[in-house]
């Protein structure tokens, strides 16, 4: 008997265990789910404490962390953010071996640090900085498990972890500064997102980012006071020279903390949640060792909480052990009515009034949880927005950082391409000979050796092959005997088969005859049985046909007789039921009368609750518009800010985006109007006017910030009424979206001044566009053709009258002076010869851009689509013919004896700048691996020679030819040296002035040249624009001139001279 009481006590006890096993599981996850959610809410205490108790009770956080991998951490950041409030309360206040166990799991936190960290959402970096924190903290009480996650131990324990090694000391110290720092970054980050007034912490909002700053105050006491001893510790064994960072530290780590404390003591919400301590005026004096006595720890107080049960019906947890019986509660019992005790339940214990009532009830449940789901989605819609705010904010940021990115890895890129191929260049022409002599035998001689490798393995692989062609045939011929042998046996089995097939085919036949005739005879028997029966039953009919009729006759009296009573009770019954039904009617109507007026009350007041919740309903539509066109004000004001913003005047922006941007914005306006219509017709539907204001804030924005980028690169004028007018945008804007805020200017509200505005900057941007040549694009094309063969007759023009110069000068001069000008004419000519090369070079690379670029276009609509790049081409073959004919006109002054040197060396170096201008207008849609690109690079190097030895022997013309003064002061005092002394300072300091003077002149020049020509445009112009053209090259090659040139021979004003780029030197 006691063996079988004690198994039956053991399986009792199983079973107690394993379902109290069950009901903590149910808690526990019921207590998590209702503690981390998505609701933006503060985590409740009595959830957090029963997860606490939960891993004391398993001696670990197993349980939390089974259910905790679960939940989307990746996707719902309010829901990370309460899931490491809860995980430092459960470090802080768990069990023990909770540390080791979150440990476990660093690295998928550490990773979701990192993914909310590259999130941009309202919690997403406070999500980051927590988890960091977390990370911070697990790793530092691993390394050091003396001291518990709750920072509270005696300072003997703090001195046995430290040691006697000073230098396991300052790494201590270095440990504890990083670990506050990382607390005081989280409170910081929540403290600068929020404010101390009472609106915002008595918010759930609120108070749902202030909750874990208690849990920071706690820490941040224990790790101040660590410091403190930390730090007089070091102080006594190290310089106070060599510890000076520790005590800067520390004073940045003290005013944070002090400002910190202030901050919380100062809200409403921390009042009743914790006492937090007051830290000293000033920071404690390290350099006197007698300051330690005057330390005091500061100590944080949680108050207890005497109303810790909540009016919610969760269940509270089990701290022992409970039994399986029953135990009777108070609601059970069941209450009995003293009315009904007496008189007894209302008509038999059913009222009609009972069910009206719950009627109504579940009527107004429905009603609450439909008011309920429409705040929800609005709420829902209003983040949405947000999010999608936020998201296209950033995604503007990012993709302005990479375009700003890749402009000056291009220019940069661009400069180191230059410098390579400079350098490149000079050495290729030294050894070029020696490295293709030297590839032509190595590439003999590998190939020789590959040859002979390749011969060793055929005849090895010939000699295999033949191997295998052999054992190949023996295995054929077995195999062919095999399959012949399988035939004659297959053929045998064959015939078997036919043979039984037949055999059983006959046997078939028998039998289907035999049935066919035993059917038969068995047919003929059954026909002559129904024959003698059919006999029989006709002999019986007639007789019982008779007594039949006899039968009906006798019982169709009887029914009649009885049909006739059973009408006489009928008609008795009748009559007294409709005196009945008389009365009951009667007392039916009066009781519908009163029913009906009951129901006529309650139908008023259900139209009365509609109407309240329609009305309410409508409140919340304009509470979202007004929510939308608060983020669509800050939208319009941060753009307006930006024109004011010195780090804005070094963007730029193109004529052609900011028109592109004006008229998306006007769309939007019509948009905007419409939907602003769509909801004064319907108010309870707001969507479109959402979606509307949404567009237009960010479009406004964007036209206003790149109208002020526009305004940079702009005249004055223009750059000053584009300005305005951006800011006048802003301010219409801003005074339409503040009468669409307010109910009684809804009405009145009209968007129509911004149109104005906005038109009018849409009509800046078209005047700032560059002005193209006169002509129509139609006719570019031919204009090219005109202009190329107009700058080959100017320079063979050129040519020969330079020739009729050197005849002239052959026959008027002779001696020093026939050579001087000899040796200048000769390199002018050889210098027309390569501007000629160079020409033609360049007409036959355009010719092969021209065929390979255009497609089935004719050539005409090539140069149209590309009107840009053909506008570039033009003025850069201008440029040179009309540098060449200055030079011709130059060079016929110094001959002549009437012009300077000077004017032949800058003509030039004109001549240079207008052919490199015409290369690089012929390279830009060039093929890089284009041999006529080659071609013309060479022509373009050798005029750049020539250009060189035009100066070089203008230079030496120059020097040959004056006569230098012979300076022979022997006769001159000391007093009359120094006189003239003082006047050649005096000259000197004269002609440095009038230098100084003229390359301010110069300057002044070239920017109003660079400004008529329509040089300052930006790259950001081609990467809005459709095609590309010459902006793409360097900003001293861009510049077109006016597309009215002089005729040749007569030089033109400066307005239209082509740009000049820096001199090149030439050696």
């Amino acid at each position: 008997m006691n063996s079988i009481h004690t198994r039956v006590k053991s399986k009792r006890t199983e079973h107690h265990l394993g379902a109290e096993r069950d009901h903590f599981d149910k808690q526990q996850l019921s207590s998590i789910s209702k503690a981390i959610n998505s609701t933006e809410t503060p985590v409740k205490e009595k959830h957090a404490r029963r997860i606490i108790l939960g891993t004391h009770r398993e001696k670990g956080a197993f349980t939390f962390w089974s259910y905790a991998q679960g939940f989307p951490l990746g996707t719902s950041s309010i829901l990370c953010w309460k899931f490491c409030h809860v995980l430092h309360k459960i470090l802080r206040d768990g069990h023990r071996n909770v540390l080791q166990d979150c440990m476990r799991h660093h690295g998928s936190l550490a990773e979701v640090g990192k993914l909310w960290s590259h999130l941009h959402d309202k919690y997403g970096q406070l999500v980051s900085l927590y988890i960091k924190m977390l990370c911070t903290k697990l790793e530092f009480h691993v390394k050091h498990s003396e001291i518990p996650p709750n920072l509270e131990v005696k300072d003997e324990v703090l001195e046995r972890t430290a040691g006697t090694d000073i230098n396991n000391v300052f790494q201590l110290t270095v440990e504890v500064f990083d670990y506050m720092d990382a607390e005081l970054k989280v409170a910081e980050t929540v403290l600068r997102q929020l404010n101390s007034s009472i609106a915002v912490t008595s918010l759930t909002s609120g108070q749902c980012r202030l909750a874990p700053l208690i849990q920071v105050v706690q820490d941040c006491s224990q790790l101040y006071h660590f410091n403190v001893k930390l730090l007089f510790k070091l102080h006594a064994c190290l310089p106070p020279d060599t510890l000076q960072g520790h005590r800067d530290r520390f004073r940045e780590q003290f005013n944070s903390l002090k400002t910190f404390f202030n901050r919380a003591r100062e809200m409403v919400y921390f009042k009743r949640l914790i006492q937090i301590p007051r830290l000293p005026d000033s920071p404690p004096n390290f350099l006197h060792a007698a300051a330690l006595a005057k330390h005091v720890k500061p100590v944080v107080v949680i108050p207890d909480d005497d109303d810790q049960q909540d009016d919610d019906d969760d269940d509270p947890e089990p701290l022992i052990e409970v039994s399986d019986t029953p135990t009777p509660s108070l609601q059970s019992q069941p209450q009995v009515d003293i009315f009904d005790q007496a008189f007894g339940p209302p008509n038999g214990g059913f009222d009609e009034r009972d069910l009206q009532i719950e009627s109504l009830k579940s009527e107004l449940e429905l009603l609450r949880a439909e008011l309920e789901k429409v705040k929800t989605e609005a709420q829902r819609y209003v983040t949405q927005l947000k999010s999608q705010i936020n998201s296209l904010e950033a995604e503007l940021e990012e993709q302005r950082m990479q375009k700003q990115r890749a402009l000056v890895e291009n220019e940069q890129l661009r400069m180191e391409l230059e410098v390579t191929r400079r350098r490149n260049a000079e050495q290729e022409s030294l050894q070029s000979t020696f490295i293709e002599a030297e590839k032509k035998a190595q590439a003999t001689e590998q190939r020789y050796n590959k040859l002979k490798e390749k011969h060793t393995e055929l005849v090895a692989s010939h000699a295999e092959l033949l191997r295998k062609s052999a054992d190949t045939v023996r295995m054929l011929s077995a195999t062919q005997q095999t399959q012949e042998e399988v035939e004659r046996t297959k053929q045998q089995l064959s015939f078997e088969v036919e043979r039984v097939k037949q055999e059983a085919d006959m046997k078939m036949e028998e039998q289907k005859f035999e049935m066919e005739r035993l059917r038969r005879e068995l047919e003929e028997k059954m026909a002559e049985v129904n024959r003698v029966k059919a006999t029989l039953q006709s002999s019986e009919m007639t007789s019982l046909e008779r007594n039949s009729n006899l039968t009906a006759l006798q019982a169709e009296k009887e029914r009649l007789m009885r049909s006739v009573k059973e009408k006489e009770a009928e008609l008795s019954s009748l009559r007294q039921e409709s005196q009945l039904q008389q009365s009951s009617l009667q007392q039916e109507r009066e009781k519908s009368s009163r029913e009906l007026g009951e129901l006529q009350s309650k139908l008023r007041e259900k139209t009365s609750v509609e109407e309240q919740m329609k009305k309410k309903l409508l409140e919340e539509q304009f509470a979202i518009l007004q929510g939308t066109i608060t983020e669509a004000e800050n939208i319009i004001q941060d753009a307006v800010a930006k024109l004011d913003d010195p780090l804005h005047i070094r963007c730029t922006s193109s004529p052609d985006y900011l028109i592109n941007r004006a008229e998306a914005t006007l769309s939007s306006i019509d948009k905007m109007k419409k939907g602003h219509t769509d909801y004064l017709r319907n108010m309870e539907d707001a969507g479109g006017l959402l979606r509307s204001l949404t567009q237009f804030s960010h479009l406004a924005a964007d036209t206003i910030v790149n109208g002020s980028a526009t305004a940079h690169l702009a005249p004055i004028d223009q750059a000053d009424r584009l300005t305005e007018n951006c800011r006048g945008a802003a301010t219409q804007s801003l005074q339409y979206l503040k009468d669409l805020k307010s109910k009684s200017s809804l009405q009145r509200a009209d968007p129509a001044s911004i149109r104005v505005i906005v038109q009018k900057i849409l009509h800046l941007g078209q005047e700032l566009r560059p002005k193209g040549m006169d002509i129509r694009k139609e006719e570019l094309g031919d204009m090219v053709d005109k202009e190329m063969a107009a700058t080959s007759a100017s320079i063979e023009e050129a040519v020969r009258r330079i020739d009729e110069m050197m005849n002239q000068a052959r026959k008027d001069t002779s001696g020093v002076k026939l050579e001087v000008n000899e040796r200048i004419l000769s390199s002018c000519t050889d210098l027309m010869k390569a501007i000629r090369m160079l020409v033609i070079a360049s007409t036959d690379l355009q010719k092969e851009i021209v065929e390979s670029g255009r497609g089935a276009a004719s050539i005409g609509e090539f140069y149209a689509r590309n009107s840009r790049w053909t506008e570039g081409l033009i003025s850069a073959a201008k440029a040179v013919g009309w540098g060449a004919t200055e030079l011709v006109e130059s060079a016929d002054k110094v001959v002549l004896h009437t012009g300077k040197y000077e004017e032949l060396i800058v003509c030039s170096h004109e001549i240079a700048a207008s052919t490199a201008q015409l290369v690089a207008a012929s390279k830009v849609k060039a093929d890089r691996s284009s041999k006529r690109l080659g071609v013309l690079q060479q022509a373009s190097r050798h005029v750049n020679e020539m250009a060189a030895n035009v100066v070089a022997s203008t230079k030496t013309g120059q020097g040959n030819l004056e006569e230098k003064e012979s300076m022979d002061f022997s006769g001159m005092s000391l007093i009359k040296l120094k006189k003239e002394e003082m006047e050649s300072q005096v000259k000197v300091l004269e002609l440095e002035s009038q230098l100084d003077n003229e390359r301010l002149r110069l300057g002044e020049l070239r920017k109003k040249h660079y400004n008529l020509a329509g040089v300052p445009l930006d790259p950001v112009s081609e990467q809005n624009g459709d095609s590309p053209s010459l902006d793409n090259t360097p900003r001293s090659l861009t510049a077109s001139p006016k597309p009215s040139k002089p005729p040749l021979g007569r030089k033109p004003t400066l307005t239209q001279k082509p740009s000049i780029p820096s001199k090149p030197s030439f050696k």
